[in-house]
C-alpha cells in the first residue's frame, strides 16, 4: 500500500514557467478557451471524413477502480456503494455510473492495469508516454505521437488540442524529442482564443499582404536559428490562422439546450460537449481534462459528487459518437495515471494505487463488449497476468492502424520504437479482422 497519504502541493501545481513553456509569447497570445457548437452529425461526416481520431479523457488524481469499473462491494475494502448490472450479462460497475451500465456493451474494459509508479510527478509523464526504455530521450505523450504519425485531419485543423481548466496556450513539453511542433494547443475553462479574429480596420487583401511580410520576416530571422523552434513559431500562427477561418466552432450560443442537459452544465460536461464538437470539426486528436480525483481523505463523499459528473458526460459522448457513426472511427480512452488502494485510510480516504486498476475504451478498432483481466476477491491484485502501460500503448496504435512493432520515430536520424520493445497488444481488446 502507499504509504504517502497526503500528495504535496506541487505534485498537483502548474508553475507560470510550466505554463508558458518555450512558447510564452506564443501561448499568450493565442490564451486558447473552449469552443462553441461547431456542425451536426451530417455534417461532422463531411468535415472529418474516414480520418481515425482520438477522444482522450484524463481523469486526473487517480479515479477509483473500486467506486467505478471494478467494484467489490460487501468485503473488507468494498466501501459504501453497491454494484449494478450493465447491458453485458455477468459484468457489474459501481452504482454511481448507472448511465454507463447501459452501455457496458460499447466498451471494452481492462481491469488487470498493473503499472509502477504511484506518484503524480512519476506517474502522470510515464503514464501518458508510454514508458518505453530509456534512450536518453523524453518521449513524446500520446496526444503528440498521433499527431506526428498520423497528422491533422483532412481539413488541416490542429492534430492535438486540449480541452481543460485553467489556461490555455501552447503547450510544447508533450511532444518530447518529437520538438515543440507537435506539442497540444490547449484551450482553458470555455474561453475563445484572444484576438481570434482579424480586426474591422484591417481588410482581407490587407491581411494577407501583413501575414507575407511575417513570413519573409520570420524566414531571415529562421536561418539563423534552430529549425524546431521557429518551425513550432510559424505552426502556432499557421494554426491561429485556420482557426480564424473556422471562427463559428468558437460561438458559444450554437450550444444546443438539449446537448448541455445532456452532458451537464458542470466543468467536465461542457468540456465533453467543447471536446465532441472538436472531433466533429475534424480535429485529430482531443483531450479532455477533469481534475481533483485525488482522494486521499473522505474518498466515499468525494466520488459520491465526481463518478455522476462523470458517467453523464460520458456516457452522453459515447452515445452522440455511437448515433452519427462516428464511434467506428474514434478511439475514445477514459483513464488516470494510477487507481486507488482498496485500504481505506485513517482519513477515510484511498490512497494511491497503481497494482490493481482499470482503463476504459471504446470505439475505433476495438472488440466492443470485452472486459479483459480481473482482480481478486479483494481488490488488492489482478489475477492472472497485469498489463503495464506499454502493452496498452501498442494496444492503442494498432487500433488507429499502426503497427506499433513496424512504425518507427525518427530523432534526427536515430530511429526509436513508437511503444515499448519488450510488450505486446493486450489480447483480446483489439477487434478481428
Amino acid at each position: 500500500m502507499d504509504k504517502h497519504q497526503h500528495c504535496k502541493p506541487w505534485e498537483h501545481a502548474w508553475s507560470r514557467r510550466q505554463l508558458l513553456g518555450g512558447a510564452a509569447g506564443i501561448g499568450g497570445a493565442l490564451g486558447l478557451g473552449a469552443l462553441g457548437g461547431l456542425v451536426n452529425p451530417v455534417h461532422a461526416e463531411k468535415l472529418a471524413g474516414k480520418d481515425k481520431q482520438v477522444l482522450f479523457i484524463w481523469i486526473d488524481g487517480g479515479m477509483s477502480q473500486l467506486e467505478s469499473w471494478d467494484p467489490k462491494p460487501n468485503t473488507q475494502f468494498g466501501g459504501p456503494f453497491r454494484s449494478i448490472k450493465t447491458s453485458l450479462p455477468g459484468v457489474h460497475v459501481s452504482e454511481l455510473m448507472p448511465r454507463t451500465a447501459k452501455l457496458m456493451h460499447r466498451l471494452c474494459l481492462v481491469r488487470s492495469m498493473c503499472t509502477q509508479d504511484n506518484s503524480h510527478s512519476a506517474g502522470v509523464p510515464r503514464i501518458q508516454r508510454g514508458d518505453p526504455k530509456n534512450r536518453g530521450v523524453t518521449y513524446p505523450y500520446f496526444g503528440s505521437a498521433v499527431a506526428k504519425l498520423m497528422g491533422p485531419t483532412s481539413n488541416k485543423l490542429p492534430p492535438y488540442v486540449w480541452v481543460k481548466p485553467g489556461s490555455g496556450g501552447f503547450k510544447p513539453k508533450d511532444a518530447g524529442f518529437l520538438g515543440p511542433k507537435y506539442g497540444a494547443l490547449a484551450f482553458g475553462d470555455g474561453k475563445p482564443p484572444a484576438n481570434l479574429l482579424r480586426h474591422e480596420s484591417i481588410s482581407e487583401e490587407e491581411d494577407v499582404l501583413r501575414n507575407e511580410l511575417r513570413e519573409k520576416f520570420n524566414a531571415k530571422y529562421a536561418a539563423r536559428r534552430r529549425k524546431t523552434n521557429t518551425e513550432a513559431s510559424n505552426y502556432v500562427f499557421d494554426t491561429a490562422e485556420r482557426l480564424m477561418k473556422r471562427s463559428d466552432i468558437f460561438d458559444a450560443t450554437k450550444f444546443s439546450k438539449r446537448d448541455v442537459a445532456r452532458y451537464g452544465s458542470h466543468e467536465l460536461g461542457r468540456h465533453m460537449l467543447v471536446g465532441r464538437k472538436m472531433l466533429e470539426a475534424g480535429v485529430r486528436f482531443v483531450k479532455v481534462n477533469s481534475y481533483g480525483w485525488d482522494t486521499h481523505g473522505d474518498n466515499f463523499n468525494a466520488h459520491a459528487s465526481l463518478m455522476p459528473k462523470f458517467d453523464q458526460a460520458f456516457s452522453a459522448v459515447i452515445e452522440d459518437l455511437h448515433a452519427s457513426g462516428m464511434l467506428d472511427r474514434v478511439l475514445v480512452i477514459a483513464m488516470s495515471e494510477f487507481g486507488r488502494t482498496p485500504r481505506i485510510n485513517g482519513h477515510a480516504g484511498r490512497d494511491h494505487w497503481p497494482e490493481a486498476w482499470s482503463i476504459a475504451m471504446a470505439g475505433c478498432g476495438l472488440n466492443a463488449g470485452a472486459v479483459v483481466g480481473e482482480t481478486n476477491a479483494q481488490g488488492t491484485w489482478v489475477k492472472e497476468k497485469g498489463y503495464d502501460i506499454g502493452a496498452m500503448f501498442h494496444t492503442w496504435f494498432n487500433a488507429l492502424g499502426i503497427d506499433s512493432h513496424v512504425t518507427e520515430f525518427d530523432n534526427n536520424g536515430q530511429p526509436l520504437p513508437i511503444a515499448h520493445d519488450d510488450m505486446t497488444v493486450i489480447p483480446g481488446c483489439l477487434a478481428r479482422g
